[in-house]
């Protein structure tokens, strides 16, 4: 009877104690399974998705994303509470990320915001060009291959529709093209939005615009300078790729991203000997900027803004990041010169002021 007792008794101990390991291994399962992230991204950052790096420290994390490319000025309009819909969105711009988030509180989402990487607006230029503008007291060099740009007198130049030949000492840029500053469309990219803001805060004593009355106002004027323009590209990469291919016959004056060209030359890609950076003063930042619609979303926020691995990789993709350090180091590793500190920013105006001047160009440029 004992041993019968003592059989059962070892049975029962073993079954539990299988019970226990499935329910281990199931909980070990579980604490390592992927969270399948979606969210929609902007061109700017697409690379960096892309990166397997990158997607091998979110694997690290127990993310998997899934991301789709839009246009940042489409975003809005893709928040939704629906089955599957997006969980973050990465637009270009603070104004964007305003619409998405007021887009989320519409249908009662909690949307956060992080900040982890962003570029401040350039205007790519050469020598030869850059001269010209030193000498017509538009811009000071500010270090190699790097000149201060005072955006307010080149405004004041393309207003009077001055053209490069009736400039003082142009003898190296000898042509009648108008002094203009090639942009994206206005109406489709977040780069040609941001010109139109800084443009009209020039034009605005140098005070960001607050009302709908002169948002207006401004607007019908600026819309001459992109009009003149002739075709304009709807991505920012066009222009960049344009200025590389075809040089200052084309682009003497390009308003990228500055991670474009550092982007192009941490990859250690060729760069025209010629090729400078001017810095507009002022200029606006273009923020990469993760908004995040659930707590998943929100740890993923945090990591890409605090984690160093990734904010290294971001660096290689021309970013500035959280690191101020990083990237001054890692930008001259590969000996391309950048202005360390860009201190001389301004904000754009509200999302509404600027739907109202955006939308201003646009009947001007039907």
């Amino acid at each position: 009877m004992n041993k019968k007792w003592g059989l059962m008794a070892t049975l029962l101990f073993a079954v539990a104690l299988a019970g226990t390991m499935i329910y281990s291994v199931i909980e070990v399962n579980r604490g390592s399974q992927l969270r399948t992230l979606k969210g929609f991204i902007n061109l700017n950052v697409e690379a960096f998705f892309k990166d397997p790096r990158v997607q091998q420290i979110l694997a690290d994390h127990r993310f998997k994303v899934d991301v789709t490319r839009i246009g940042s000025r489409d975003m809005a309009a893709k928040v939704s509470t629906a089955p599957g819909a997006a969980q973050f969105f990465i637009p270009s711009g603070v104004l964007v990320a305003q619409m998405i988030k007021e887009a989320a509180k519409k249908l009662n989402l909690t949307a956060t915001t992080y900040n982890p990487f962003y570029s401040p607006l350039v205007v790519a230029s050469w020598e030869p060009v850059a001269q010209i503008l030193v000498a017509n007291g538009l811009a000071v060099k500010s270090g190699d291959r790097v000149y201060d740009l005072d955006l307010g007198k080149l405004i004041e130049l393309m207003f009077q529709k001055k053209r490069w030949n009736e400039l003082r000492e142009h003898q190296n840029y000898d042509v009648t093209r108008s002094v203009l500053v090639a942009t994206t469309d206005p109406r489709t990219a977040s780069s040609g939005a941001m010109y139109l803001a800084l443009v009209s805060q020039s034009l605005n004593n140098n005070e960001v615009v607050t009302d709908r009355e002169t948002a207006r106002k401004l607007a019908g004027r600026i819309a001459e300078l992109f009009t003149r323009q002739g075709f304009k590209e709807n991505y920012v990469n066009s222009v960049f790729d344009d200025y590389l291919s075809i040089g200052m016959g084309k682009v003497p004056l390009g308003l990228l991203y500055e991670y474009q060209p550092v982007s192009h030359a941490m990859a250690k890609k060729a760069f025209p000997a010629e090729a400078v950076l001017l810095y507009p003063k002022p200029t606006l930042f273009g923020k990469e900027v993760f908004v995040a619609l659930n707590e998943d979303t929100k740890e993923l926020g945090e990591l890409l803004s605090t984690n160093p691995e990734l904010q290294r990789i971001a660096v290689e993709y021309g970013f500035r990041g959280t690191n101020s350090t990083l990237f001054k180091e890692m930008t001259g590793q590969v000996g391309f010169a950048v202005k360390e500190i860009v201190v001389d920013v301004v904000d754009p105006p509200a999302s509404e002021i600027m739907d109202e001047m955006i939308t201003v160009v646009t009947d001007a440029m039907k």
